[in-house]
């Protein structure tokens, strides 16, 4: 009789065994949109395949195992011979295998790359994000080292390879590598131009000696990494090799690794160089436009992955309510609960369809579209900005939306919580993306020019976007002391821009949903307050995850 009492009931099962591409419509409407005809059957099949893995009990306990046991460095070896080796959970090496097979470092390498890799890298974040730092890394190297095309040619094959091999030995006798990133100092941060990392001339034309320090170095245990430097002629950008090519280990000294908030599975270092043996790549004192490309695609990431964090908590919390029973009927079919997860839902789709949308400009533009590029150089900051500064109310709201089950590490969402906010500090916090945003329209009105016409497209489609769209107009047309109101400038191109795409895109109710309460001022600061009136049981509907 005892047993009794413990009878388990009216719980949801683990949303585990699905697929989470084809579950998710707004991402393969998305997939489908953007990528050419010949090339849909062959994506759609991968993706679903790699959902399928997303969505599954192993990739879900390899990321629970990543996450509970993060990486541990190792200075010295028994004999007390320094090594600067960090070691981490086997199930880390599974899942960043799994990721690099699944191209998520090869975009450069076929036609509709970035968005096919897209749409996996937003999947693979829902599996453990950590993981996901030196994918992004590696595969936002290429267009910097395309600065020298010795460099490039030497190592994109490898960067771009399907074969991850975690050895450390010369890169040259590698089928794959990886490659980290190394650009903030203590006393700099986003200031990259106060770095005080000198380097010193060797014999051999283009080769170094650095001598300084990186306050945040990523993946340390990477193949390679691009780091700046200050060369005679000024800020430089370098490659650092983790191993040279006669076998011995480069100068890299692995001070600490950072105690994070979040992404605990993934090692971030302060690293020292003295004596630290470098390539230099593009000219010197360019260093900055070299490594800007870098940025720019690590930057996109970041709008994925908070893009891949908002869709798992809206996922997650709409199961939940799909199963979960309070007075009397499914949470999901209540009202008021109902409210709050169509405004969840809109917000994730509408995450999804801008992240898309900036993957498929980089296709364009790698293929030599102007005006693409142009886009970009505005809509990347843009999306940065706003997107990423969205994910963490996104993800506590569907925390909270399973209640006290969702304060519970078994739930995943206290992971999915921690991990949030990181998109948003990385990679230039959000006053940097603000100024970025303010650079691009002062000193590149093509910029501007490609983002009217983009926005433009939805006119005439929904009353609200249109009157936001002349709103914006007017604040554009005087950007005098505009740094004050950097961020508000900055949110409303972003909401802009993600109303248009899913008035021209999204089924009616999403857009109808989205340009009432981001653009129309018929709803308010928190989740849950849309218009009533709306169609919110067909958002919902669309916001579950498909078996």
């Amino acid at each position: 009789m005892a047993g009794s009492t413990h009878t388990v009931t009216n719980q949801a099962p683990p949303l585990v065994g699905h697929d989470v591409f084809t579950g998710d419509r707004a991402l393969t409407a998305a997939v489908e949109r953007h990528l050419a005809p010949e090339l849909r059957e062959e994506a759609l099949a991968e993706l679903s395949g790699l959902g399928r893995s997303c969505g599954s009990l192993q990739a879900r306990e390899w990321g629970e195992q990543a996450n509970t046991n993060p990486p541990v460095l190792r200075t010295h070896d028994r004999y007390g011979h320094r090594v600067d080796e960090v070691d981490f959970h086997p199930a880390w090496h599974r899942l960043l295998g799994k990721g690099v097979a699944a191209g998520l470092t090869a975009a450069w390498t076929r036609p509709g790359g970035h968005v096919r890799r897209a749409a996996g890298f937003l999947m693979w974040t829902q599996v453990e994000a950590g993981n996901c730092c030196p994918l992004s890394m590696t595969h936002a190297a290429v267009p910097a080292l395309r600065a020298d095309p010795g460099l490039a040619a030497e190592w994109e094959p490898r960067l771009t390879s399907r074969v991850y091999d975690r050895e450390l030995r010369p890169a040259r006798l590698k089928a794959g590598a990886l490659f980290g990133m190394g650009m903030t100092e203590k006393q700099g941060g986003s200031d990259v131009r106060a770095n005080t990392t000198s380097a010193r001339p060797l014999a051999e034309d283009g080769t170094y000696e650095l001598t300084g320090h990186k306050w945040f170095c990523s993946a340390p245990m990477s193949d390679g990494f691009l780091v700046l430097a200050r060369a005679p002629g000024g800020l430089t950008c370098f490659l650092v090799p983790r191993v040279l090519a006669d076998g011995t280990r480069n100068v890299f000294l692995i001070q600490r690794l950072k105690d994070k908030l979040g992404n605990r599975s993934n090692a971030s270092a302060e690293v020292e160089f003295d004596g630290t043996w470098a390539r230099r790549v593009g000219e010197e004192g360019r260093g900055v436009s070299v490594i800007i490309d870098m940025v720019a695609a690590t930057r996109v990431d970041c709008v994925l992955g908070s893009a891949g964090l908002m869709r798992q908590a809206v996922a997650q919390a709409v199961h939940h309510c799909g199963y979960r029973e309070a007075f009397g009927a499914k949470l999901a079919d209540q009202p008021l609960m109902r409210n709050v997860l169509a405004d969840l839902a809109i917000e994730s789709e509408a995450a999804t369809t801008l992240a898309l949308r900036l993957a498929a400009a980089q296709d364009a533009a790698g293929d030599g579209d102007e005006r693409e590029r142009a886009l970009l150089r505005l809509a990347v900051p843009a999306a940065k900005y706003w997107v990423t500064k969205r994910c963490a109310p996104v993800v506590v709201e569907a925390a909270e939306c399973l209640g006290g089950n969702g304060y519970v590490e078994e739930s995943g969402m206290p992971r999915l919580v921690r991990e949030s906010p990181l998109n948003s500090i990385w990679e230039g916090a959000g006053n940097v993306q603000a100024l970025d945003v303010l650079r691009a329209l002062g000193r590149e009105p093509l910029a501007m020019d490609a983002y009217l016409t983009e926005v433009g497209l939805a006119r005439g489609a929904d009353h609200r976007l249109d009157a936001a769209i002349r709103g914006l107009l007017t604040e554009l047309a005087d950007l005098a002391g505009a740094e004050g109101r950097a961020r508000r400038l900055v949110e409303r191109l972003a909401l802009v821009l993600q109303g248009s795409l899913l008035v021209r895109y999204a089924p009616p109710e999403v857009a109808d949903a989205f340009c009432a309460a981001r653009l129309g001022g018929d709803g308010g600061a928190a989740f849950g307050t849309l218009p009533p009136t709306l169609d919110l049981a067909s958002v919902v509907e669309r916001a579950r995850p498909g078996a």
